[in-house]
């Protein structure tokens, strides 16, 4: 997905929403630009708000309109909308390489699902969209392995703490998953009961 500038993006979007916003240097340049005596920020609307936190979701997961519109529209309906939201868009193949460590960002992740690198469960997959499930494995291909791009895989799969539900093996460079994403408002950057709520308007 095709975006603009990230820290001009995350700024407006007042969250870090890409992976090189998270960082001391972004919060810092965003602390200046919060300085005294600067014109405090026009209040949003309502939609405003809503739209806010439905772009840092979409920007997170570093999915374009469509893609994310047809996660929501599956999960409306659901006895609990914001967690079902939540699992898909975790189990999607580039975020659990990017939540294990064997990619250092998900559109890393997705660039490498893309050009064949990753094996699913010993088969060589190319769709980074695919959504994973209990039991599935994910790794590098053997041809891959030796890339320049997987060169610190292994070092940061072993310093990453990666969520409870998978499981992950830093010397083979493989994470299986284990259980199904835990859904945590608070943990989030943004507010999935708000997206879902402006799409079910």
């Amino acid at each position: 997905m095709k975006t603009g500038p990230k820290y001009k993006i995350a700024r407006r979007l007042g969250a870090p929403v890409f992976e090189k916003t998270q960082t001391a240097k972004f919060a810092l340049s965003a602390a200046k630009k919060q300085r005294v005596g600067k014109r405090p920020p026009k209040q949003k609307s309502e939609f405003g708000k809503a739209l806010n936190e439905k772009q840092k979701a979409r920007f997170s997961y570093g999915l374009s309109e469509k893609q994310f519109k047809g996660y929501v529209d599956k999960s409306i309906g659901s006895e609990n909308a914001p967690k079902k939201l939540f699992s898909t868009l975790e189990s999607r193949l580039d975020n659990v390489l990017y939540r294990s460590g064997l990619l250092k960002t998900r559109a890393q992740a997705r660039q490498a699902a893309s050009h064949g690198h990753i094996l699913l469960n010993s088969k060589r997959v190319t769709i980074p969209s695919i959504l994973l499930k209990i039991g599935d494995v994910v790794s590098l291909r053997t041809a891959s392995a030796g890339s320049l791009l997987f060169g610190e895989t292994a070092e940061r799969m072993k310093n990453l703490s990666a969520p409870a539900w998978l499981e992950v093996d830093a010397e083979k460079r493989q994470a299986k998953v284990v259980g199904e994403p835990v859904f945590d408002q608070g943990a989030q950057v943004f507010d999935l009961g708000v997206v879902i709520e402006f799409y079910n308007r």
